[in-house]
């Protein structure tokens, strides 16, 4: 609606645009503003919470559903079906069609011969030729004195007076009056109200797009380039070299201490077995045990031969006399 190119602009229209203009600048462009804010937030939402949030429900509650429907509902309906079928067709349809064939079929013809004979044909006859011209006669009679009337006063009274002291001036005021009025307002206010405000919309929102524009590059420039720039250049060779120059070193004595720890602990531990062992064997006897490093005894040798045997206890030197 271009209203400057078609129709001369007129005080009225400007008196009444401008101030239209300035407060639509100071109304719309927040409101512009607040409504893109919510927009890019809405989208947000609907992508990082709803999808996913949908997706899962999807999984957790239709899947299962459409798999119970599929694989127990839907065959459990069906074999129930099959034997609701088989039950009505063979206990119930079947008798009832032979009862129907065999018994109440012979019985209703002859109800009907007995009807027809005994009812229909009398009724008919009196219908015919004692109440149908009686009712014709109450109904002209009816309409002579209660119908007719009623439609004369209708057609010749009440219709003209209706159209022409009632429809006729509405007619009149809508096409003379309504119609001019309504034309006058839409052309000389309501569409330079409308266009403004159209205008004053799109302004806006070419305003609020350079804002955040403008706050998407400040942020960029002040927030997010320093801290990627101090992440690359500060943080990350700091990282490396604490890690290179002072973790692994320190991580490495660490190890290094703890495996010195456990070999002691295990030497100490073996030592006390042992001294447990040597103080039990003490207490109670029992055969000594070679140890580890220790050099053996010399092996002990049998009654009256110069070899040894292994096991065997050691045996005197001197041998025993015969009593004879």
């Amino acid at each position: 609606m271009d209203v400057e190119k078609r129709e001369p602009e007129g005080c009225l229209t400007a008196a009444i645009r401008i101030p239209v203009r300035i407060v639509v600048l100071l109304v719309v462009l927040p409101v512009r503003v607040v409504w893109d804010a919510l927009t890019v937030c809405g989208r947000a939402c609907d992508r990082f919470v709803l999808r996913p949030l949908g997706r899962v429900l999807y999984a957790l509650l239709v899947l299962p559903v459409v798999w119970l429907y599929a694989h127990v509902l839907a065959p459990l309906g069906r074999g129930l079906a099959w034997l609701a079928g088989a039950l009505v067709t063979y206990g119930l349809v079947r008798p009832a069609g032979w009862l129907y064939r065999r018994v109440l079929t012979p019985v209703g013809r002859a109800l009907r011969w007995l009807a027809d004979t005994l009812v229909v044909v009398p009724a008919r006859w009196l219908y015919r030729w004692g109440l149908a011209p009686l009712g014709r006669a109450l109904r002209w009679l009816a309409k002579a004195l209660l119908v007719w009337p009623w439609v004369a006063l209708w057609r010749y009274v009440v219709v003209p007076v209706a159209r022409y002291g009632v429809v006729v001036p509405l007619v009149w005021l809508h096409r003379w009056v309504a119609v001019p009025s309504a034309r006058w307002l839409y052309r000389w206010v309501l569409a330079p109200v409308g266009w403004t405000l159209v205008m004053a919309w799109r302004g806006a929102g070419y305003v609020s797009r350079a804002l955040w524009r403008a706050l998407a590059w400040l942020g960029l420039t002040l927030l997010v380039r320093p801290l990627a720039w101090c992440y690359r250049y500060v943080c990350t060779p700091v990282g490396h070299a604490l890690r290179d120059h002072l973790w692994r070193p320190v991580r490495n004595a660490v190890a290094e201490a703890g495996r010195a720890t456990r070999a002691v602990l295990a030497s100490a531990a073996e030592t006390v077995r042992r001294a447990r062992r040597d103080a039990w064997r003490a207490l109670a006897g029992g055969p000594a045990q070679e140890r580890a490093g220790e050099p053996t005894g010399a092996p002990a040798r049998s009654l009256g031969s110069t070899t040894t045997a292994p096991g065997v206890a050691p045996a005197s030197e001197i041998s025993l006399r015969k009593r004879g």
